[in-house]
């Protein structure tokens, strides 16, 4: 997705398992692994690449520590309109310790958030945007971060689809990631968000662990706590800013290998995918089109979140897969769970 007009807006605050070699044995599916996506090219396209790669003696066939797959989060796993999710915790953080900090109410951008004036927020500048997400995702130890997340995804509700944020993934990429794992792919979410935010959900929404995220970073620092037990502080100042050509540095930092596929929707992720389809051997290169403005929401090339234009002409000139939402995707959201947040 494309975060790098927001990021810079946002700060540093800003968002399966492996596989034993000798256990991973590629097999026939006996029923449809995707059973959410419609017959349609991109659907093909997917099976056809994973058959080839898994296929032992095939011309195509990739060794299980090879297999890479990365995603981008927010478009791309999950919903990302009207606002990104994660600056949508930001600003119920601002509601939820407003009667904490009684001098928010006279000093704006505060205001604003507390007292839900939104036309006065959405002419806030960079500096006043950038202090709404440092004071809620910085000054606390990441294990205080961590059961803030985890609280606000167990409360909040999306603001027009009235459902938990975590309901709000892409059903047919929980089966996707699912079918990449039972075929030999160790699946990595690569997002402009910030990795702690996305750490606190994603093996619960995904099946994507801790260690398998790469995101957005703020500095933190060691110390030894009131109690004598040391403790990560999280701090304003920007350590790594995982989006566009940051991408593929978070990458090769924090995996150590090329993706053989790699799954984004925006320009944000044109260098994450320019990356993946540079390497030898068989590549997968795929975007999410959002075009089902009934179900979710249509956009692209003018949007202000999730902008789709240099990516969408590239994947065009270069013959990536381009899902269309609206005519790919059969179910969009899972059902409503009596748990939210844990995989459907």
């Amino acid at each position: 997705m494309n975060r790098r007009h927001l990021l810079s807006l946002l700060g540093a605050g800003l968002l399966a398992l492996w596989l034993p070699l000798a256990s991973v044995q590629a097999q026939a599916p006996t029923s449809d692994p995707l059973p959410s996506w419609n017959d349609t090219a991109p659907k093909q396209a997917i099976i056809d690449f994973v058959t080839r790669v898994t296929r032992e003696g095939g011309r195509d066939f990739v060794p299980v520590e090879e297999r890479i797959a990365t995603f981008d989060n927010d478009g791309t796993l999950w919903a990302e309109q009207p606002i990104y999710f994660q600056f949508a915790f930001a600003l119920d953080e601002v509601r939820r310790l407003g009667p904490q900090r009684p001098e928010w109410r006279g000093k704006e951008p505060f205001r604003s958030v507390i007292i839900g004036d939104l036309r006065a927020l959405l002419t806030a500048g960079e500096k006043d945007l950038q202090e709404i997400v440092t004071i809620t995702h910085t000054g606390m130890t990441t294990a205080e971060f961590t059961k803030a997340v985890k609280d606000w995804l167990a409360t909040a509700r999306h603001p027009t689809k009235k459902r938990p944020y975590t309901d709000l993934v892409y059903q047919p990429q929980i089966e996707l990631l699912r079918y990449l794992r039972s075929n030999g792919f160790k699946t990595f979410i690569v997002s402009g968000g910030g990795v702690e935010f996305m750490r606190a959900f994603a093996e619960r929404a995904y099946g994507i662990p801790p260690e398998q995220v790469v995101g957005s970073s703020a500095m933190t620092k060691f110390e030894i706590g009131a109690d004598g037990k040391p403790v990560l502080l999280k701090e304003p100042e920007v350590e790594f800013v995982d989006d566009g050509p940051g991408k593929p540095v978070g990458i090769n930092r924090f995996i150590g290998r090329r993706p053989i596929l790699a799954f984004g929707n925006s320009d944000g992720d044109l260098q994450m995918l320019q990356w993946t389809a540079a390497g030898d051997g068989a590549r997968f290169m795929g975007i999410v089109h959002h075009t089902d403005a009934e179900r979710e929401w249509a956009y692209d090339r003018q949007s202000h979140i999730g902008r789709l234009d240099m990516a969408w002409d590239e994947a065009q000139a270069k013959g990536w897969t381009v899902v269309d939402m609206k005519r790919d995707w059969r179910i969009i959201f899972p059902e409503p769970r009596e748990k939210p947040g844990d995989l459907p």
